[in-house]
């Protein structure tokens, strides 16, 4: 509905007005009404009414000149000027304000009424008009804005037209809010909602769509502080139940003093989404600082922490790792093995499903070396399927550490050996399950927290033999097995039980035994042969 405002110093004439047409069926309301120039003048410019009805013959100032100081006000409305003057004079002064219509007194009823037809009709095709500029202009700045942010404009845009969309600032930073918790329907807050509280006259952010990505561009000091603002904000107390950080994650790009430079922005903010997977656990924000490589050092690793790569020898090496800590029942170990790895994962260039695969690979070949080397023990592992879809289901990286980290003590607890309180017995417990394997006392007595020299010592005393001798006697009592089971050729024993050199194998051999291996085989099948049949 339109607003009409009348102005006149004779109380009669306003009265004629309001009744002499029916104001709700040509569409208009009164919104107010005046006696002198300088009231109406002021009202017009509060109201800002649709139509102004005024005459011309005005106390204080005179009529034609309360619309040229509204006009130059900025008043942009409708006006029809009444007079009881025929004079051209104030027709022509009229006209060059911008007075839509002059009537003369008295009025005639129709000749008023089809002027304000006329003027709601004309007022309804401006509105339509203005809609269609108002919605073209959107959509070209949305086209514009988008282009911007993705660096597909074809030419960098002019003062005029930074100013026509209403981008001129000293600075600019792109922020990109996503839903916290991934799979739910939708957010209840974005950071453009609370942006819109304090947005005065659209001057500290634009926002928009691209991909399905929410993204609101910051313009200009003040903006840029309420970021600053909202982060310590939220960075620095603990969020109340139902506070609107809850539900929202945001990565920012760097601050950037140039249009051109605007998908600078953009582009840090939009990798820092893939950085979410490296995130903590109720990490709720990501800022451009975290791609710069010495925002990635890993201070906490340990010494020998070196940057890795998604290879084989990489699995290797951290299956190799976790399945000694396992054994070792050394649970410290195996968190400070998945902390390195997680501060590794953070450094090198790759995405989160390769992460994710390298990941399950790393547990099913811990796995398996456990389910190998503990065959006979009834170990409740996942199966392979169930592993794979765990792991590929999670959002992040600590959380799928945090699983490895809880199997890995699922397999100490069903290894465990009942003597595990001295270490000494968790020492043979190892050596009994790994014989087979290459094993040195340098290598063992760190898994154990000890030295090798301080070890060796405690394993000579209590065991009654060196740590080289037992292993020894284990090997020669498995390979003596073996060759009863006259199953494998003594080249094949040997390495079976350890023993990567046959001569070698030989010469340990007959120092424990007295014999050869084959000379060993033989006699005990003359006395298979020679025992009485029962």
């Amino acid at each position: 509905m339109e607003t009409v405002f009348i102005a006149d110093d004779e109380l009669s004439i306003r009265e004629g007005l309001k009744c002499i047409i029916n104001w709700e069926e040509a569409g208009f309301t009164l919104c107010g009404e005046a006696s002198n120039g300088k009231d109406a003048l002021d009202r017009i410019l509060a109201m800002q009414p649709s139509l102004v009805m005024l005459d011309v013959k005005m106390p204080k100032i005179h009529g034609t000149e309360v619309i040229r100081l509204a006009r130059e006000a900025g008043y942009q409305g409708k006006c029809i000027i009444l007079s009881g003057y025929s004079d051209f004079k104030y027709a022509q002064e009229a006209i060059k304000n911008g007075v839509s219509l002059y009537l003369t007194k008295p009025l005639d009823e129709e000749e008023l009424y089809a002027a304000v037809r006329e003027i709601k009709e004309l007022l309804s095709a401006e509105k339509q008009q203005y809609r269609h500029l108002s919605s073209y202009k959107a959509k070209a700045k949305s086209i514009v804005l988008r282009e911007l942010l993705t660096d597909t404009l074809d030419t960098p845009l002019s003062i005029e037209d930074i100013e026509h969309f209403h981008l001129q600032a000293d600075s600019y930073q792109v922020v990109i809010c996503e839903d916290f918790h991934k799979h739910s329907a939708s957010a209840p807050y974005t950071f453009a909602d609370l942006l819109n509280v304090i947005n005065r006259e659209n001057n500290i952010y634009e926002h928009l769509e691209i991909n399905g990505k929410d993204i609101v561009l910051l313009k200009g000091s003040h903006g840029l502080r309420k970021l600053d603002d909202f982060l310590e904000h939220y960075q620095k107390r603990p969020f109340q139940d139902g506070s609107p950080m809850e539900s929202m994650f945001l990565t920012y790009g760097r601050p950037v003093t140039n249009t051109q430079d605007i998908h600078l922005s953009y582009e840090d903010a939009f990798a820092l989404l893939e950085r979410r997977f490296f995130c903590m656990p109720y990490q709720h924000t990501l800022g451009y600082e975290a791609l710069s490589p010495n925002s990635m050092d890993a201070p906490n690793c340990p010494p020998l922490c070196e940057i890795v790569t998604l290879s084989e020898e990489t699995l290797t090496r951290f299956s190799g790792l976790l399945t000694d800590y396992i054994q070792s029942y050394n649970r410290q170990m195996i968190e400070d093995t998945l902390h390195e790895l997680e501060k590794n994962m953070n450094l090198i260039d790759s995405d989160k499903a390769e992460i994710k695969l390298f990941l399950t690979d790393l547990y099913l070949q811990v796995k398996e070396n456990i389910n190998r080397i503990y065959a006979s023990a009834e170990i409740p592992f996942l199966t392979n399927s169930a592993v794979i879809e765990h792991i590929s289901a999670q959002n992040y990286l600590n959380e799928i550490l945090r699983f490895l980290s809880e199997q890995c003590g699922m397999m100490i607890n069903a290894i465990g050996n009942p003597n595990r309180d001295a270490v000494l017995y968790d020492v043979l417990y190892y050596i009994d399950h790994n014989f087979r394997n290459n094993i040195k006392l340098e290598a063992i007595a760190p898994l154990f927290g000890y030295n090798s020299a301080y070890l060796g010592k405690i394993f000579n005393k209590t065991v009654g033999e060196s740590f080289n001798s037992y292993v020894d006697h284990k090997r020669i009592d498995c390979a003596k097995e073996l060759l009863l089971e006259d199953r494998l050729k003594v080249y094949e024993i040997a390495e079976q039980v350890g023993y990567r050199n046959v001569d070698y194998f030989h010469k340990k051999f007959r120092k424990y035994v007295g014999q050869s291996p084959a000379e060993f085989r033989k006699a005990a099948n003359l006395l298979s042969i020679t025992d009485p049949v029962p």
